[in-house]
């Protein structure tokens, strides 16, 4: 047999890059990280333009623990190869001592750390998108609601901006308080409201509130365009989370779409080629 001859690929096309552990911050001096899937190009600035691409950064579910950043990368390096960078980021953990709005903070201070070096990742600070699981939904609801709020910002990259164009949330907690009460079943569960919230049981509700994307709309403000996913045989985050919020936004007349996954379970079963279609989709309508 001969030998078989294939082309070669210069223009590196669909090929993917990973940034590892990447500090973004350090607080009482614990670094804070987060990781970045490229093109391939931007290994070889010499050799190529500069292209500025859209952002999406991604917060994996951990009630609101210490997210693995690598999880759901092999899956994300798909939207690499349809024009974006993605960002996986941390958050500090909650059992650690660090209550609400910590791991707000902390995200929105990654937002910020990648516009400050946008051009060294090649980023449009203007086109950026936050996608988050479970309690990292969570976060991205809340930052998609409290874009620049003054009460979540700390002292890093106080020049820039942690608004964000777009937010999929999918099986987020929008009411905290329902959702701790759901699960009680869930071992452990009983004891996350005292590190998110404190002893002092009599201040939870107005900081379960606080936390609570669904108590955090208001009429007349500029937010960005949400997708919603969430599976209706859910048994952490209750399903009619999901529709509260969707019926919250569009009563006030915000840019809301959502989607139910028949038969899904949390996380488990939840994911599939039509999920990554339809954020595709939206990403490429919102901030491509």
């Amino acid at each position: 047999m001969p030998i078989k001859e294939i082309a070669n690929n210069p223009a590196l096309k669909y090929q993917v890059r990973l940034l590892d552990d990447i500090t973004y911050a350090a607080i009482d001096g614990k670094p804070l990280k987060m990781c970045l899937l490229e093109p391939w190009t931007q290994r070889y600035p010499d050799k190529f333009e500069p292209q500025a691409r859209p952002l999406i950064v991604f917060v994996q579910g951990s009630s609101w623990r210490v997210g693995k950043m690598g999880e759901q990368l092999p899956q994300l390096a798909q939207f690499v190869k349809a024009g974006y960078v993605v960002a996986s980021v941390q958050h500090r953990n909650a059992i650690d001592g660090n209550p609400f709005p910590a791991f707000l903070e902390d995200i929105k201070t990654a937002i910020r750390y990648l516009r400050y070096r946008s051009k060294d990742f090649q980023i449009d600070p203007n086109r950026v998108a936050i996608w988050g699981t479970s309690s990292g939904g969570n976060a991205a609801m809340l930052v998609g609601l409290t874009g620049d709020d003054p009460k979540y910002r700390n002292d890093f990259y106080p020049d820039q901006s942690d608004k964000v164009n777009a937010v999929i949330s999918c099986f987020a907690p929008m009411d905290v308080a329902d959702t701790l009460k759901y699960t009680a079943h869930v071992p452990g569960s009983d004891l996350l409201g005292y590190y998110l919230f404190g002893r002092d049981v009599k201040k939870w509700p107005e900081k379960q509130a606080e936390m609570s994307p669904l108590y955090q709309v208001q009429a007349g403000q500029d937010y960005p365009a949400f997708l919603l996913l969430h599976g209706d045989a859910d048994m952490v985050v209750p399903y009619h989370q999901m529709e509260d919020m969707y019926n919250k936004l569009s009563e006030f007349g915000y840019d809301v779409d959502a989607y139910r996954v028949k038969g899904a379970n949390h996380e488990f079963d939840f994911w599939s080629d039509q999920i990554y279609s339809i954020a595709q989709e939206f990403l490429d309508n919102k901030i491509k």
